[in-house]
């Protein structure tokens, strides 16, 4: 067994984790503060833009999660998998098989945007302008997501490896790129066409292909454990099979993740544009949460994985437990801290009382429970390492239920209002921890071990 592969199966946990998610925290953190940019340059466009984009952006998440979440935690997976048990053979294989899929999930994606996009937007109360422009910018985003789910599958391969520090830095340089590129587009300065909110479209899209072309050659031609070789290009059912396994029930969590908060959407739209505004500034906060997670996430990923692949399941469930808790208690923090001042930052993005007021509410009342969130995702992440995503979807399934049937009977049957529906986003929150939690406690990861 390669050497550094047996160190990441026998180095304590804990600073183990800490090395490996360093790195990745500090670049999803980076491209946290690039969404947040975002958000400031399309503020200057005014309230209209604001919920335009706050309609439009669970589709860039839903890109982002099935890109980089699923299908990217899956390809990890069986690459730490394969890795684990000495196959190094197999990795290498693998990596053709996760770039195919890549390609056929952006254009899967796109398709159905095309067939009923416009409809789901005005379902979520998109009209007049605010539908045009959110529309346009999903277009677009779509219409290059390839570019997208190819940075989240490069990443997952050299993830797979427990290789966590080449990925983060060429994020790094994707969002050196993209902050400026994006104001540029947006505002139209420098010479540069105003694009209004496509250009943040644009601008993901430019970053994607140039950070992906980066790690394939690299990948191509770096020392190592697996490399990307002409050799190994060949397919097979099995193959496929060892990353949908995984895949195709790990696509359903960030799917209905987002279906909540299309949900939410949804609901806060019938109180008007400052309401969907001030919600999309607050969701995107509770989106930045997944960046930092994903961080440790990734790396329980791999660690996970390569024990279970090396029959350790002691192992693979200690870092389970050390990381999720660890994910929880950062997540958690941040979450209070932005709840108790919440003036000074919510007013970098809007100066409207009614948006500032419904941003102010949504993070007092989700804010202190973050820590479930970081937790739940955590394990999640690491549930797929484990091979191991039946609880996970059980926990996502509840967490729809619970936060759109208490949204909707506190903010419309009970008239409690938008501050209802935030009640109900908060117990999602909480449902989908708990659940996720019990599961690994009772032995759910077991089985894969066998």
């Amino acid at each position: 067994m390669d050497p550094r592969t047996q160190h990441l199966l026998t180095a304590p946990p804990l600073p183990l984790l800490a090395r490996m998610a360093t790195p990745s925290t500090v670049a999803f953190l980076i491209q946290g503060v690039v969404s947040l940019a975002e958000v400031w340059f399309i503020g200057q466009l005014g309230s209209i833009s604001l919920a335009a984009i706050a309609l439009a952006f669970p589709l860039l998440m839903l890109t982002q999660t099935l890109s980089g979440g699923a299908m990217g935690g899956a390809v990890a997976s069986a690459i730490a998998r394969a890795l684990g048990a000495g196959d190094v053979a197999r990795a290498e294989t693998l990596v053709w098989h996760a770039l195919a899929m890549g390609v056929m999930g952006a254009l899967a994606l796109f398709v159905i945007f095309l067939l009923g996009g416009e409809a789901f937007i005005m379902l979520l109360g998109g009209r007049g302008e605010v539908l045009e422009q959110s529309y346009t910018y999903a277009l677009v985003l779509l219409s290059g997501g390839v570019f997208v789910w190819m940075l989240g599958i490069t990443s997952a391969i050299f993830r797979g490896m427990g290789n966590m520090q080449y990925p983060a830095l060429a994020m790094m340089l994707g969002s050196l790129i993209q902050v400026p590129l994006s104001g540029c587009l947006i505002l139209g300065v420098y010479g540069f066409p105003q694009l209004g909110i496509v250009g943040a479209a644009v601008s993901a899209i430019t970053s994607g292909l140039l950070v992906s072309l980066v790690m394939l050659r690299h990948l191509a031609t770096s020392d190592g454990i697996v490399k990307l070789r002409l050799s190994a290009l060949s397919f097979s059912k099995a193959h496929f099979d060892d990353i949908l396994q995984v895949a195709l029930p790990a696509s359903l969590s960030p799917i209905l993740t987002i279906a909540t908060v299309l949900m939410l959407t949804a609901f806060v739209g019938r109180f008007g544009e400052a309401a969907l505004a001030g919600y999309g500034i607050g969701s995107r906060i509770e989106f930045l949460i997944i960046p930092l997670v994903f961080g440790l996430g990734s790396s329980m990923t791999s660690l996970v994985g390569m024990g279970i692949g090396a029959g350790d399941i002691n192992r693979a469930e200690r870092v389970g437990w050390i990381g999720g808790l660890s994910a929880g208690i950062i997540a958690g923090v941040l979450g209070i801290v932005l709840a108790i001042f919440p003036d000074g930052w919510i007013a970098l993005f809007t100066q409207d009382p009614l948006v500032h007021a419904s941003a102010k509410d949504f993070i007092q009342i989700a804010g202190p429970c973050f820590f479930f969130q970081g937790l739940g995702l955590s394990l999640y992440f690491a549930s797929q390492g484990a091979n191991a995503m039946l609880w996970p979807v059980l926990a996502t399934i509840l967490r729809v239920l619970v936060a759109g049937c208490v949204s909707f009977s506190l903010g419309f049957i009970f008239d409690i209002g938008l501050v209802g529906i935030y009640y109900g986003a908060a117990l999602g929150m909480i449902s989908y921890a708990i659940i996720i939690a019990g599961a690994l406690k009772f032995g759910a990861w077991r089985p894969s071990a066998n």
